[in-house]
């Protein structure tokens, strides 16, 4: 336990030890940075330094008092905040900032709405201190050998850690898994976006295992076959490759494998509803991230969904109705045909509500390089980012990913057996809200013309709300009653 000896020694400071805190403070003092960390529950203070002790003797330092905590930092002091969202937040804002000077540093690397960092950057501005909100993508295994970092704020202050952030960063072939977002909440809108496109990317997943399964049989054997087969392609992602794990792991408590005895009721922390609430807020089309959303608030109806299979099946609609014949081989290529083309538009539909909020608040937002700090480390990572990346690079000004001359080509190449994976679902009784969602989005976004004129005429025809013409510019309003009572 390091003590008053170190004072004025660490590079940076940490506050906040569960799992992620712990894991980013193992991570940084690896990579040859000396670390105060503190936590209120002085156990975790011992907890982190005995691993520290234990995985290599890591220069990381504990303090209980915080005080001395953040005596213990080099100046100008940073000091990495990893506490519960929210209220835990500002008060351990409010408890360690009366330990600091102008020009000291706070980063909160926790998943926080974005407009509260902006608020509590202009309060700790007031006292001469610069703040950071940093996305932190990996779980518990990224944020200790490597994570996908996304800090936003004050300049100056991303200058103070940048060596830190750089090496304890997920590397890919093009750089560490980092960069400076922009300014005000951007790193931390970023973030909530990303966990928006891995709540669409798990739907989309579970959906082709639910067809696999219940249309076309296979058994757990084969579905961690199937899905380490196409860890080998173009849905190599990490996603994909735990699912490939998943499926091979027995009870430890009985018969078969875990898989089957987890419980179908998904929990959420909040970052995919927030990403919902700004795709409407920023009237962008996000319904593939949306529909995940309500299969999560649907799988939460457990006991109801129970009752109502009963009656359903009382009323002649068993759970599953009686699924065609299908060819195994053929069903698997095109159940890994339908999830590629599903994922594109779930990951054009998140960059389109980024480049949204970037043109409202300016913050100038890189698509291109988001990308690439998503192709390693955090959980979104997949091989596709690249091409996104690059992507965005021969178009910054991309108005959609389904635009880019690549991913048109692969979309309508895919198309067909999409639709037929998802009409066969359909006549199982199989819900795949996410592949149709994104199908239906497809298709809206390559038809020039749409229903749209139907609605609008009705919203003139009672609200008086004006409509445009195809043939003359303006605005028109007529009285559709008198005229259709003429007739």
């Amino acid at each position: 336990m390091a003590s008053l000896g170190h004072q004025g020694g660490s590079r940076l400071g940490l506050a906040g030890l569960a799992v992620m805190g712990q894991n980013l403070a193992l991570n940084v003092a690896e990579k040859g940075f000396p670390i105060s960390v503190y936590n209120r529950t002085a156990s975790k203070v011992d907890d982190t330094v005995d691993r520290a002790a234990r995985e290599g003797n890591l220069p990381l330092y504990g303090f209980k008092d915080p005080g001395e905590f953040v005596a213990s930092l080099q100046k100008p002091r940073v000091i990495i905040i990893l506490v519960k969202a929210g209220r835990p937040v500002d008060e351990t804002i409010e408890l360690l900032s009366s330990f600091l000077e102008p020009g000291d540093c706070i980063i909160d690397g926790g998943n926080e709405w974005y407009e509260n960092t902006e608020r509590r950057a202009e309060a700790v501005r007031q006292k001469g201190l610069l703040y950071l909100g940093m996305g932190v993508s990996g779980g518990e295994e990224g944020a200790r050998y490597g994570p996908s970092l996304m800090p936003g704020g004050a300049v100056e202050a991303f200058k103070y850690i940048e060596d830190v952030v750089k090496k304890i960063a997920a590397q890919v072939d093009d750089g560490p898994c980092v960069t400076y977002v922009g300014p005000g909440g951007a790193g931390n809108f970023v973030k909530m976006v990303h966990n928006g496109i891995e709540y669409g990317d798990m739907q989309l997943i579970s959906e082709a295992y639910d067809v696999l399964k219940s249309v076309g049989g296979l058994t757990n054997k084969e579905l961690h076959e199937t899905f380490a087969q196409w860890n080998k392609g173009e849905l190599e992602s990490f996603l994909i490759e735990i699912t490939s794990h998943i499926f091979s792991v027995k009870d430890d408590k009985g018969d078969g494998e875990l898989v089957d005895k987890v419980l179908d009721k998904t929990g959420m922390k909040g970052t995919g509803k927030w990403t919902v609430q700004q795709a409407a807020e920023l009237s962008v089309a996000a319904p593939t991230i949306e529909a995940s959303l309500d299969s999560r608030f649907l799988s939460g109806l457990k006991e109801e969904r129970v009752a109502a299979a009963k009656n359903f099946k009382e009323l002649g609609v068993s759970d599953i109705l009686a699924p065609s014949n299908v060819d195994k081989k053929e069903l698997i290529d095109g159940v890994r045909k339908a999830l590629y083309a599903s994922k594109i538009c779930s990951y054009a539909q998140g960059m389109n509500l980024i480049r949204a909020k970037s043109m409202e608040k300016s913050w100038n937002l890189n698509l291109g390089e988001l990308a690439r700090i998503w192709k390693g480390g955090c959980i979104i990572r997949a091989v596709f980012l690249d091409r996104i990346k690059k992507a965005y690079d021969r178009n910054p000004d991309l108005a959609n990913l389904l635009m880019d001359p690549e991913f048109a080509t692969e979309m309508v190449e895919r198309q067909g057996a999409w639709r037929k994976v998802v009409t066969l679902a359909i006549n199982a009784g199989i819900s795949t809200p996410g592949m149709s969602a994104s199908l239906a989005y497809f298709d809206t976004y390559r038809r020039s013309r749409l229903p749209a004129n139907l609605v609008q005429a009705q919203r003139d025809y009672f609200g008086a709300h004006t409509y445009e013409r195809v043939d003359q510019s303006g605005w028109f309003h007529s009285e559709w009653h008198k005229l259709a009572s003429a007739l």
